[in-house]
Order: C-alpha cells, then structure tokens, then sequence
C-alpha cells in the first residue's frame, strides 16, 4: 500500500520557484538625470546661501550616484517585469506536477518502506541517477529540464573545488605532493618573470601561495641552485592582485639567502632595496645578515659600508606612513656584519679598512672572535703586511681568544711567502701542542711551502696527516697542489719524484696530468709527455692502465693545451697537428687569448691550415679573433697571392671593429718582407683598388703601407752571393743582410746583380769589402778608379774607399793587410 509522503526538499524548492508570475508591464517611468552645478547653485541661492566650489562639487558627485543606483534600480525592474513565461512552458510544468504528486514518495527511498529500489538507488546520489533515469524512461528527454538548477549547482560546486587551493581540506599530504609536482617543474626549465608558461604553470598547480607553501617552493629551488627560477617565481607571485598586499619579509630573506650562496651580489643588493622601500617587509637583522655576508664574499666594501649606514638610519617618510609613529627599525651592527666588512676587505686588499672596523667594534662594546682576528691576519697577508699578521696574532693571544686552525694556516702562508720555512713548520707543530684540531688545509699549505723550497720527502710526512683527517676535496688536489708548488719553485725532478710517490697513495686525475704535461714541456721532455697523454687517451677508452676507471681522467681543454706547448717547444710540428685534429673532433677549442701564438709558430712552421681552421671556429662560434691570428692570415694570403682571401680577412676586421694604424701596418710588412715579393704587393694594391674597397677604414691604412714598401723595395738592390770554389748562391734583400751573411758564411767572392739602368753603386758593409773579389753586374772591381767609373756612390763613399784603398794589396793568399779589429769597429760605429 503506497503512502504517500510530502515531496523532497530540493524538488519542492524547484516547483515553487517555477511558479507563474502575472504579466505587468514595465515601468514607463523616466530617469531623472543628475542635477549641474548651476540647478544646486540656484537652489542655495534661493534659499539665501553662497555655496562655494568645493560645496557645489561635493553635492553634484553625491546626486549623480544617486541617479545612477535610481537607473539601475529602474532598469532591474523593468528587467523583471518583462520575464513573462509562455503558454506551452507553464503546460509542461503543470504536467509534471501532477506526474510527480501521483509518485509514492521518493523514488530513490523507497527501498527504506520495504519496497525494492530501483536498479542502482542505494542512497542520496544514486537516489538523483534513479530519478533521472526514471524520468528519461516515462518522457523522454521532455522532463531533463527539471533538474537543470541542481545541474547548475552541481557545477558550480565543481567549479569552487578547482578554483586554487579549495581543497586543501583533504591533508597535508596531497599539499606535499603539488609542491614538489611544482618545484620539479620549475627546475625543469628557466621560466622568466614574462614568460606565459611560468603564468600557466603557478596557476595550474593549484596552490595558495602562502608564506609557508612559498618557502617551501624556495627549499626546493635551493636544493638545485636554481636562484634564477626563485627570483622569477616571488616577482610573479607578489605582482598578483590576490598576493599583492600579503607580502613577506621571511620569503625575502630566504631569497637573500639564495642569491648569496649563488653568489649574486648585484640581483641580492636589487632585492635588498625592494624589502627597504616596504615597511610591510622592511629589513630585519637576519635580512641585514644575508645581504652582508653576500657582499663580503664578492668583495663590495663600499656597498657594505652603505649597508652599514641604512641599519642606523631610519626609513623615509613614505616608509614611515604606512607605520604607526613610534616604530623604529634602526639597527646597530653585530660582529657578523664587521666580519663580513673583513671578508671584503680580504677581496679588495684594503689593510687600512681592518683598523677601521677594530675601532668601531671598541666603540659599540664589540669584543672580536678568532674569525675577526683570523679574517684581519689574512687581510694583511693579501696586502703584503707581515709585521700586521703576526702583530694581530699576538694581540689575539694576549686577549686570551684561542686560535683557529684557520688562523694557523694564513701564519704558514705568511711565513712561506716570507722564506721562513722552519718558522712555518715550528707554528704547526705549536698547534698540535695546543691541542687545536688541525684542518686539512693547514697541513695542505706547509706541504705545498716545503715542496716549493726543495724539501718535498718532508711534505710526504704531513700528507701521512692529512690522510687521517676529514677531506673536503679528494687526496689528488693535494698531490696536484704539491706538484705545482715544486714546480714553481723550479724542483722539476721533484715533481716527477712526487708523481711516481703519488701512485701509492691514490689515483690520479686529469687535474694532475694536466700539471705534468706542463712540467714535461717546460723542461724538454717531449718524450715523457708524449707517453703520459697516449696513456690518458688509452685510459678513458678502456680503463687497462694504472688508473683508476672510475677516476675523472678525460682529456679536457687544459690537456690539448699543454700537449700542444709541449709539442711546440720541441718543434714536433706534426705531432703537434696530431693533437689540434684531436682536440678539434673532441669539440674542444684552443684559448685564443693564452695559445694564440702556437698557431702562429705552427703556421710559420709550414701548418698554415691549422691556422686557418682556427680562425674559422672563432668566427662560427661567434668570438672576435685575436688580432694577431688576423694579421698572420694576411701575411700568408698575400704570401700565397690569395688576393681573395685577404679581402674577405680585412671584411672580417670592419664587422669586429679592429682598427690597424698605417705604423702597425709598416712595422708589419717589414718584419714579413721575406715572405713577400714586389710583384704581389702591387697586385694586392691592384686588387684591392678594383673590388673599391680602398676608401673602407681597414683597408686605407693598409693599402698606404703597402704603397710606402713598394717605394722602399723599389729603391732597395737585390744581391746575389757566391762562395768561391762553390756553386752555392744566396739571395738577399738588404745591405745589411749582405752583411751579416758575408761574416757567417766567411764568403771570399761577392757578385752583385743591381737592378735598374742606373748602376748605382750600393754601400757595403765591412764585412763585404773584406771579401777577396767583388763584382758589380758582370764586372769586377779592381779599385776605387774603377768603382768610379762604374756609377756614383751613396753618401759614405768615404769610408768605403779606406778600406778598398788597404786592400789594393790583398792577394789570394796573404791575409796581413788586413784591417785590424779597432779599425772595423772604428768604421762600424761610423756607418751606424
């Protein structure tokens, strides 16, 4: 038996609102307009008062928002009264309440009054689906229109559960997850401020930023070094509407953090301002901690010196507005901030700012730590003030402060650079009396002091100690460190000997290569370097040899570098292309700046492709070539009559901005002469001025030089020299290289070949007119008549004729009328 029960609150509501409402016309009403200035002015004056201007504008604001909500009210209004429901609508929903009254209660209850419910109504929400698909089965789709405001509200709730952090109710759990869903993304890839994606990104994780949430983004930006990313992300989320006004100044402070063990001074001192311009977010002493101590690391004396003045003064006045009166966040510098003014000062070597900070620590009741006296040890000994450090380390004693292994360490350097090598080892041996636990890195430098004065079997006793302590870098710096120190202090031997002791100990690295590739080069042992690098290229392949395979033993750029000076102060040029082709398809690049005078002795050596190869990699790499690689490919182009060639080197100095002065280029083509013939200087000056480039800033000055040494060379004898009782001839290009080879060769005949038609008699040498027989153009010179008769002589024809005069007597095998040594350098310091 069906009872009948009251209808569902939800179905209920719906029917009610779905009532018909009586049609009425809408209001025909006008809207009044807002009254002018003038209308309130005569209404004050009718009523006798004199309103003045600010009155009449105050009064004429507040009537037009009064006109304004009377329009809007008038227009809902109408709005409303002109929702008149049609005929066949109000049909349909009387319909279906007659068809939901004639129901025996709800549907999706029916399995609580012991009737069996329909297939899948187990409860509220199954209950809905039975509804609807009962009305789907008696009317069709006719009835689906009933239940379109619980559609509605359905999705609005769906849409209030997607809006960002609305379900955070769930645990902390899935918060966790978004969070490092989040941070994964972010270190993915770098996303500026302005990038659309960073946008999309913030906004799909679904996170309220809050405080917490965002130092917990910040953690997991530190964790991977990405400062840049964190930067990005707090300027994103502060420049929101919702985020504007709820900034925070621990978020700011843990980005300070980040930007100083990122080592970024510039974007943590930008940052800094920012938390100074908001009071919201006004510095702090932890804040004021960071931005010191990443300014003493990069060095920045006069910006901390800045940093120290802010924390006294107080804010401006608009930072103070937004305050109450009596707030006053002026600060006083804590043994931090003066450490970090040390720290500065190690970096800029300013030795006078050390006292400056002692006497404020006096006045503010500061009394220094062993970091203050430590960092003031070290500051002088940058700036050379040894009398200072072991002054400070003597005050640090008096005051009873007790010494750091730190501070051990800067009086093992000073002492070394002082040549106190027992002094050194006594103040080690001190630090263990005293019980200071001693860090690596002291026994580390008295190592590297005695290897660097010869006493290298000594420094093996403290690397015994070092082994016993906690590393912070691996045994091979230490050995690497060692080796250099020896080195430079000019104990090759030592080096090697430390080399092959090292083996016993640990393995190797590339570090340590790299250093015996360069001892190897600079003492002519190309042979030893030769089998190290062969070795390293065989270890990385196969891992057979002595070291280590798990060691980082790849060659790098620094190992093709030293192979390629060792291989060039052999002159093994063919090795040496041996190793640029290997260094090149390793897609390693030559230091231009360091090595670009191996390729400039490689080419002079016969390898001009190597050049050439080198200067192409530059350009693709987008670098500026080194003016001397350019000048040297100029020099073989106009060697070889590439013409072409040296054009396109002279574009490429107009796009880099090189400028070559007409000197430059003199001083040049007289150094290079050898290399160079008259006939293709002239045809260079002749190509150059076709292609119409003579007139581009390059090229005016070079073509001028060029010009100028067409002239020079014009004028200058070509000479041809023949030792006697031999075929062997040598051609010159200058008296003075006549000269010089007459005195090495020891040559006894000399044929000159003058060109031109005016045979004029070129000015010898000392050495050449001591020769036996001189011939000029096919004719021999008898004497000084003859050499008249020949052609006129240069300006020195002088001394020339006093020698050929006390020679008329020298024959072909008497040599005791010849001029003595005074005489020579009589007649030398003459012709200079």
């Amino acid at each position: 038996m069906a009872v009948s029960s009251p209808p569902p609150p939800r179905l209920h509501l719906s029917l009610h609102l779905r009532k018909p409402i009586q049609n009425s016309p809408p209001s025909g009403k006008k809207a009044r307009p807002a009254p002018t200035a003038e209308t309130l002015r005569r209404r004050f004056l009718r009523r006798g008062v004199s309103p003045t201007p600010k009155i009449l504008h105050t009064l004429r604001k507040k009537e037009a928002l009064k006109a304004l909500r009377r329009a809007r009210k008038d227009t809902a209004a109408a709005a409303t009264a002109s929702r008149n429901p049609c005929d066949e609508e109000e049909t349909r929903f009387r319909a279906a309440a007659a068809e939901y009254h004639a129901l025996a209660g709800r549907p999706w209850d029916a399995g609580t009054r012991g009737m069996a419910p329909p297939r899948g109504l187990d409860g509220e929400e199954g209950g809905l689906e039975g509804l609807r698909e009962m009305l789907a089965a008696r009317r069709g789709d006719g009835f689906r229109w009933l239940l379109d405001d619980d559609i509605e509200a359905e999705a609005a709730e769906r849409k209030q559960q997607r809006r960002p952090g609305a379900g955070w109710d769930v645990g902390t759990e899935d918060e966790e997850r978004r969070i490092q869903l989040l941070v994964s993304r972010l270190n993915g890839d770098y996303l500026s401020f302005r990038d659309w994606r960073l946008t999309r990104v913030m906004k799909r994780a679904d996170i309220i930023y809050s405080e917490d949430n965002l130092l917990r983004i910040l953690d997991g930006l530190e964790a991977r070094g990405n400062w840049r990313q964190a930067l990005s992300i707090i300027e994103w989320v502060y420049n929101e509407n919702s985020y504007r006004h709820r900034k925070s100044r621990f978020v700011y402070t843990k980005l300070l953090s980040i930007l100083g063990k990122s080592l970024r001074a510039t974007e943590a001192l930008h940052i800094f301002t920012i938390m100074r311009g908001d009071a919201q977010i006004y510095p702090d002493m932890p804040a004021y901690h960071c931005i010191a101590v990443t300014l003493g690391r990069a060095g920045l004396l006069k910006e901390l010196i800045k940093i120290i003045e802010y924390m006294r003064q107080k804010p401006s006045k608009l930072v103070m507005k937004m305050r109450r009166k009596d707030w006053d966040p002026s600060l006083e510098p804590d043994v931090l901030v003066y450490n970090s003014v040390l720290n500065a000062c190690v970096l800029s070597q300013q030795w006078k700012g050390v006292f400056w900070v002692f006497q404020q620590m006096r006045i503010g009741g500061l009394p220094p730590t062993g970091a203050t006296y430590g960092l003031a040890m070290e500051v002088m000994l940058k700036a050379k003030k040894y009398d200072f450090v072991q002054k400070f380390y003597e005050k640090m004693q008096k005051n009873g402060v007790p010494p750091r292994a730190i501070t051990y360490k800067v009086l093992v350097r000073s002492f070394w650079e002082q040549d106190k090598i027992n002094e050194a080892v006594e103040a080690v041996n001190d630090m263990e009396q005293r019980g200071v636990v001693g860090a690596a890195s002291v026994y580390y430098e008295l190592a590297c002091c005695l290897c660097n004065n010869g006493r290298w079997r000594d420094a093996m006793l403290q690397v015994e100690k070092l082994k016993q302590l906690p590393l912070t870098k691996p045994l091979e710096y230490a050995f690497t460190g060692m080796i250099l120190a020896s080195f430079n202090g000019g104990y090759i031997y030592d080096c090697i000997s430390i080399f092959e002791l090292m083996k016993d100990h640990c393995m190797p690295n590339i570090g340590t290569v790299n250093v015996m590739l360069k001892v190897y080069g600079h003492c002519d042992m190309f042979g030893k370097a030769k089998d190290l690098f062969e070795t390293t290229k065989a270890c990385f392949l196969n891992s057979q040899t002595y070291i280590h395979e798990h060691s980082s033993f790849k060659a790098d750029t620094y190992t093709y570098n030293s192979m390629l000076e060792a291989s060039a102060s052999a002159q093994q040029w063919e090795y040496f292309e041996y190793v640029y082709r290997e260094m090149a398809l390793s897609h390693h690049c030559l230091d231009q700046s360091k090595y670009s005078w191996l390729l400039i002795k490689a080419c002079r050596a016969g390898k001009p492709y190597l050049l050439e190869h080198a200067l192409d990699s530059i350009l693709e790499r987008g670098e500026i070539p080194d003016v001397q690689l350019i000048t040297e490919s100029i020099c073989q182009s106009i060697a070889h009559r590439d013409y072409g060639r040296t054009l396109q080197l002279l574009n490429i100095m107009t796009q880099a901005s090189i400028k070559i002065k007409e000197v430059e280029w003199d001083y040049l083509l007289q150094q290079n002469m050898h290399q160079f013939s008259i006939d293709a200087l002239e045809g260079l000056i002749k190509y150059l001025s076709t292609n119409g480039t003579t007139n581009a800033d390059p090229a005016v000055d070079l073509v001028r030089a060029l010009q100028s040494q067409c002239r020079d060379d014009t004028s200058t004898q070509q000479f041809e020299l023949s030792f006697h009782g031999s075929g062997n001839k040598y051609s010159c290009s200058s008296l003075a290289e006549l000269d010089q080879l007459t005195c090495k060769n020891l040559c006894t005949d000399i044929i000159l070949d003058v060109p031109g038609s005016d045979r004029e008699m070129p000015q010898l040498g000392v050495s050449a007119l001591m020769c036996r027989d001189i011939s000029l153009n096919g004719q021999r010179v008898e004497n000084k008549h003859e050499l008249s008769d020949l052609g006129q002589r240069g300006p020195q024809v002088s001394a020339i004729d006093k020698v050929l005069d006390s020679m008329n007597s020298y024959g072909d095998n008497s040599y005791g009328e010849m001029p003595s040594a005074s005489k020579i350098l009589e007649l030398w310091e003459h012709e200079r």
